[in-house]
């Protein structure tokens, strides 16, 4: 039996690679979970009296693109965040998680060629998986852009040879980032766009993490392209209810994009997605709608952050996060220092390598550990005082 070359040097996923690393030692004390980025916090009470609710949709099939309620209440939510107004019926479309339409837009949008050359995808590096992956399924070549704190944690696409840049088809943008709590700023923003502008491609905007932050909402590109003017094609944006609304598991995501982006979207996934059942749809719509929760949601991140602030304290290198529930802590070899904290304490952390690309010495993640503070308060600051006595003291 013959099997496809295309994804066969992929390298291993980042959680299976820590477990192949970590598992077959013995922990060193009481296990604290510090790797996934997965919300612990509640949801709102009455997501499940909704669902409950709307059960008999079930039964029936739901529409490709999301029910109108949903829609209305993403564009509603859009214009509340972002101050741009947008039709809920060729603007936007629901996903079934942002990492579907981060992988289909590339599917649906990307040319197979850029000037008679093979094309190029930009991805921060370090990096959300899905982007590698979704340039390699269209043939395009993956520019792994690092991110790192000479250029504020955020990728400088304007630095790159215009030989590069003349074969972009799409660059894809987090922020705030994953895994650096960097925020875009609306300059950031400015640059990028213009960069789009003149050298003709997209930007995928990957703002899933909003909605968590310190003080002041972080600039959508949304914002930014609207006063400038700018194509609406240009722009394409994802967001979701997983971290905003601590929902992972409802897979309520969006898409927003210019007509013609949204149509050709929506073409690929009559064909090949997979929707949200309606009873999750009426309540995705109920939570878009309130903000309520979210502030509630925020404020406890802002206890956390406050938490990590007070624990890293006079620590050399670290970095409080702008935004997102991450921590990216300088150490002096990722991969050895969560084996070692494992080993001495019992707390698993990601090394910053599996988020990133680049041969030894050259890997912008190799001298990082990420820390996920999603764990409830005393738990949290437990781990962050127990991984900080261990490496830094």
């Amino acid at each position: 039996m013959n099997f496809p070359e295309r994804f066969s040097d992929l390298p291993e996923y980042a959680f299976p690679r820590l477990r192949t690393l970590l598992d077959h030692h013995q922990s060193g004390g009481e296990v604290i979970h510090m790797t996934i980025g997965a919300p612990m916090h509640d949801f709102p009470a009455w997501v499940t009296d909704v669902i409950t609710e709307n059960a008999a949709g079930f039964k029936g099939y739901p529409p490709n693109e999301g029910s109108p309620e949903l829609r209305s209440a993403i564009t509603d939510w859009i214009d509340r965040r972002y101050g741009v107004s947008m039709d809920p019926d060729t603007n936007v479309m629901a996903l079934n998680g942002t990492r579907e339409g981060l992988y289909n837009a590339a599917m649906a949008l990307c040319p197979e060629q850029k000037n008679g050359e093979k094309p190029v995808i930009l991805c921060p590096n370090p990096f959300y998986q899905v982007y590698m992956v979704a340039s390699l399924s269209v043939r395009a070549e993956p520019v792994f852009v690092s991110a790192t704190a000479a250029t504020g944690h955020l990728p400088n696409y304007s630095g790159l040879p215009k030989d590069v840049l003349n074969r972009t088809v799409a660059a894809y943008i987090c922020s705030p980032a994953n895994p650096q709590g960097a925020v875009a700023s609306r300059d950031y923003w400015v640059e990028l766009i213009q960069l789009a502008e003149t050298y003709d491609f997209r930007i995928f905007a990957d703002e899933c993490y909003s909605e968590i932050y310190r003080d002041t909402a972080p600039t959508g590109v949304l914002t930014v392209a609207q006063e400038l003017g700018a194509d609406p094609e240009r722009i394409t944006l994802f967001n979701s209810l997983s971290k905003r609304s601590n929902l992972a598991g409802l897979r309520s995501g969006l898409i927003a994009g210019g007509p013609e982006t949204i149509k050709r979207v929506k073409q690929l996934r009559n064909y090949a997605g997979a929707p949200l059942p309606l009873p999750l749809q009426a309540a995705a719509a109920k939570v878009w709608a309130d903000e309520a929760h979210v502030v509630e949601n925020r404020a406890l991140y802002q206890e956390k952050y406050t938490i990590a602030d007070e624990v890293f304290a006079g620590v050399q290198g670290y970095m409080p996060p702008e935004a997102g529930f991450f921590l990216w802590l300088p150490v002096e070899n990722g991969e050895e220092t969560a084996l070692r904290l494992w080993q001495e304490t019992g707390v698993r952390v990601l090394p910053g390598a599996y988020l990133s690309q680049g041969d030894p010495g050259q890997n912008p993640g190799e001298q990082f550990i990420r820390v996920a503070m999603v764990a409830p308060k005393t738990e949290l600051r437990q781990g962050l005082i127990t991984l900080r006595d261990c490496i830094y003291s």
